[in-house]
């Protein structure tokens, strides 16, 4: 029972995957609906886990329930954007307070310390000759440990699910920082954050952590409204046609 379970579990995330990529790729435009049998077929799944995996799009913010039945894929507004930008810091925020105060483990933040390392090393050289691909990793896992940090499941669980909304993805930007160098510099001034989050974190200072956290979070909105200001970087968002300007 538990391993069917597991498998239904994997094909609800293998579709919910596959249908984010097709909305992100512009296979389906703002307000169409998606057709469960249209989906099974693209995505070879049965309609069960695209059913399930449509109704996780939904609480994740990226599809909605329409009048007639079935799920349509939603339009954004830029305030929806900076809303679920401005969570993630609290959410962040909350999760570096909270390892402030309760402490972590040594082991835990030598772990960390070697990410900020290896992020170094990365936005070192020049910026043209920067490694997107290895930054984009570690980036993630910066975030991922930051998540962690607190050791508080319900904290990380809450940052997972708001991190999934459109837009709200500490890399979703990145892509135009690497392109264009009015965004460039933005990689630097986020690897500073990086630091001085953690190094919050080691002294036990729980309210600069937080501040730390949130501020850092506010640079993608900086880059949202770059980006859309710009028509040129719009291509370099995924999905950002999705924003009703």
């Amino acid at each position: 029972m538990a391993r069917q379970s597991e498998k239904s579990l994997s094909q609800t995330l293998r579709a919910a995957l596959g249908v984010r990529d097709l909305v992100y790729a512009g296979a389906y435009k703002p307000g169409e609906r998606l057709s469960e049998i249209a989906l099974s077929d693209r995505l070879g799944l049965s309609r069960t886990p695209i059913r399930a995996a449509l109704a996780r799009l939904e609480q994740e913010g990226m599809v909605e329930l329409i009048p007639s039945g079935g799920y349509a894929v939603r339009s954004f507004s830029a305030a929806d954007i900076i809303d679920a930008i401005e969570l993630r810091g609290v959410l962040e925020g909350t999760a570096a307070r909270l390892a402030a105060e309760r402490g972590v483990s040594d082991g835990y933040l030598d772990a960390v310390f070697r990410t900020l390392s290896e992020l170094d090393d990365i936005v070192a050289p020049p910026v043209e000759d920067l490694d997107f691909e290895r930054y984009h990793e570690c980036n993630a896992v910066f975030h991922d440990q930051l998540k962690n940090l607190s050791g508080s499941k319900i904290i990380r669980e809450e940052i997972e699910r708001v991190t999934n909304m459109p837009f709200a993805d500490p890399s979703a930007f990145l892509k135009a920082q690497v392109d264009f160098p009015e965004f460039r510099a933005s990689l630097l001034v986020g690897q500073e954050h990086h630091r001085a989050i953690i190094d919050a974190v080691a002294n036990r200072e729980g309210a600069r952590a937080e501040a730390l956290a949130r501020e850092h979070a506010r640079l993608a909105k900086r880059n949202l409204d770059h980006v859309i200001r710009n028509e040129t970087l719009k291509d370099s968002v995924p999905g950002m046609f999705l924003v009703a300007v």
